[in-house]
């Protein structure tokens, strides 16, 4: 499928990408995650989910194709167009065997990241057959050659839990120069690295869709009063049919306030 012509507004907005000034009409909500990294990691980290009204990012049998419209797969697009690497967890690969490119935005693929702490990803997904680079990362116990398909094994210390820390990940794509990050999904991985205290910035695409039950967006420690609940403030923008929140966490972490 061929591209679409962009506009001259994400043609300005994407020379930023490698310093120039974000300008245009997209520069209020893309320019955050333009600026540069003020965490000690050297990153910069934008988490991004689409949910329901009623807070579910896909249905209890895992469907989550498409719960966003035109205007978030666009967006969605653009945040990989941005970004440096893109984060998928496994269950996003088992579940939608992503491609993870930037077919409706002009700009550059992102490095694929695709977190799997115990390698039990076939090598029979497309990010691991062919398309832009992709590394995949496992706890350093996990069994495995050094390459899975195509994918170069980064290879990570097991936290307590039994998960890889997010912390640790962003470190290792920083030393490799990889230093602005989408996490694009899904809820699990998303809600680790919110948990963690390293998401910059939140995008959360709300659609006009009632499931009534499913998959929950956020999987969070459980908090004990209504006032330990992590509070911020949001812009929303229209990315029709939908509405985008884009939420400035600044690494806060849940029982913070942001």
């Amino acid at each position: 499928m061929d591209c679409p012509v962009p506009d001259p507004d994400w043609i300005a907005l994407l020379a930023a990408r490698d310093g120039a000034p974000p300008e245009g009409a997209l520069a209020p909500l893309f320019a955050p995650i333009l600026a540069p990294p003020v965490a000690p990691d050297g990153c910069r980290v934008v988490g991004r989910l689409a949910q329901t009204l009623d807070g579910r990012i896909a249905t209890a049998s895992g469907s989550s194709q498409w719960i966003g419209g035109p205007g978030d797969i666009l967006h969605t697009h653009r945040l990989r167009a941005l970004c440096h690497a893109v984060v998928v967890g496994a269950g996003t690969v088992r579940h939608d065997n992503p491609r993870l490119t930037t077919r409706e935005a002009a700009g550059p693929d992102p490095i694929r990241v695709v977190v799997d702490t115990n390698r039990r990803l076939s090598a029979e997904y497309g990010v691991f057959r062919d398309g832009p680079v992709t590394l995949l990362a496992c706890a350093e116990d996990a069994p495995g050659a050094d390459r899975h398909g195509t994918a170069e094994v980064l290879r990570l210390p097991r936290e307590a839990d039994g998960g890889i820390a997010p912390a640790a990940l962003l470190r290792a794509l920083a030393a490799r120069g990889l230093t602005r990050i989408f996490v694009e999904g899904g809820g699990v991985t998303v809600s680790r690295f919110l948990a963690a205290g390293c998401l910059d910035r939140l995008h959360v695409t709300i659609a006009p869709v009632l499931l009534g039950s499913g998959i929950p967006a956020f999987t969070l420690p459980a908090v004990p009063r209504i006032a330990d609940g992590l509070r911020f403030t949001w812009q929303v923008h229209a990315i029709p049919p939908d509405i985008l929140l884009d939420i400035p966490l600044d690494r806060a972490r849940p029982g913070c306030q942001a």
